[in-house]
């Protein structure tokens, strides 16, 4: 890509903002962080810290006001915020990330998805756990057919947390749409769709069990794929031991993987994509095989692939600079949004919900 870089509008300078969005628009070819919105002096002083030529901005409306100087608008900020503020900016003309959850409904996700069609602008959807070493390596090997058919699915986004840390993200008013439902199971809904296609059915189990938490800590979701796979996904800030990341059974295999891919942690210490990202020690590569547990040496070692969240955004400037595919849609996003609504109803109601 050559020629001046898109100038970017980054919406939140906390957790998604400051750790994921900033560092790696930043180290995207044909991307430029240009301004960072947020009132929080603070996070304000971080980001001019971290990125000298950036500007601030304290409010949405101050960043608007100046839509003109602005090619793309990334909104990392509260997940109630990101429906008007991605409506702003596409009837604003510009083109639009949006972290995840990209809505609180399948159906605003797809009136938001109506609109920049309608505008023919770009709605695309941070998901960027589609780019963990470890889901790359789960792809190649169906890719392979190293597991021959794919039966079940067991997929694990598990902490340790007995005390809640408070916040909007552990908010129980709906309207903050927070809880570990649609934080982590976004992600791992979005996953097991990726892999395994649409959802036919879902059964789901919601808990609080810490003393003082306001909404959904600890949760399951089964889901059954048309194809006849099912998903089981587990999501929660509770779990005293971890369970396996993935644990992937087929007709003539399985793999298991343990440990969290390392970019979160990578980027939370400061460092920047660069040669060697994304790479983890062979001691935790995965295992394949069967008739035995990998605990006790079963299977072979499965080489774990980088992980490559930079190429999210990679592919996002391809897709604005050269008309390259969006990497994740906003009806991609309303699938899973359907996904966990019927977890919500499934969970409410102690019913199996039919899509």
């Amino acid at each position: 890509m050559t020629g001046t870089p898109l100038r970017v509008g980054l919406v939140g300078y906390g957790l998604a903002g400051s750790v994921f969005h900033a560092p790696l628009i930043a180290a995207t070819e044909g991307l430029a962080l240009d301004t960072v919105v947020t009132s929080n002096p603070e996070r304000q002083q971080q980001a001019r810290a971290e990125f000298p030529d950036v500007r601030l901005a304290a409010t949405p409306d101050e960043l608007f006001a100046r839509a003109a100087e602005l090619d793309l608008i990334v909104v990392a900020s509260p997940n109630k915020t990101h429906v008007p503020l991605a409506t702003t900016a596409l009837k604003a003309g510009l083109p639009v990330v949006v972290d995840k959850p990209v809505a609180g409904t399948a159906a605003e996700a797809r009136e938001l998805a109506a609109l920049a069609e309608e505008r023919e602008l770009l709605l695309s959807v941070f998901q960027n756990r589609r780019w963990d070493n470890d889901f790359l390596t789960l792809r190649k090997l169906l890719n392979e057919g190293a597991l021959g058919d794919v039966w079940r699915f067991e997929s694990r986004f598990e902490r340790w947390r007995p005390k809640p840390k408070g916040g909007w993200r552990e908010s129980g008013d709906p309207a903050e749409i927070g809880g570990l439902l649609y934080d982590l199971g976004s992600h791992v809904v979005d996953q097991a769709l990726v892999l395994f296609g649409p959802a036919a059915s879902v059964y789901a189990e919601t808990d609080i069990r810490r003393p003082g938490a306001e909404t959904d800590d600890d949760t399951f979701i089964a889901i059954t794929h048309t194809n006849g796979v099912r998903s089981h996904l587990y999501v929660s800030a509770t779990t005293a031991q971890l369970g396996p990341r993935f644990r992937v059974l087929g007709s003539s295999a399985g793999y298991v993987k343990y440990g969290l891919d390392p970019q979160e942690a990578a980027l939370r210490d400061g460092l920047r994509p660069g040669p060697g990202w994304g790479t983890e020690n062979e001691s935790l590569w995965g295992r394949v095989g069967s008739g035995e547990s990998p605990v006790t040496g079963g299977g072979r070692p499965e080489p774990t692939l980088p992980g490559d969240y930079p190429a999210y955004y990679a592919a996002v400037a391809k897709a604005l600079l050269e008309g390259a595919p969006n990497p994740v849609t906003a009806r991609e996003a309303a699938a899973a949004l359907d996904v966990l609504e019927a977890a919500r109803r499934s969970a409410r109601e102690k019913v199996t919900v039919t899509l």
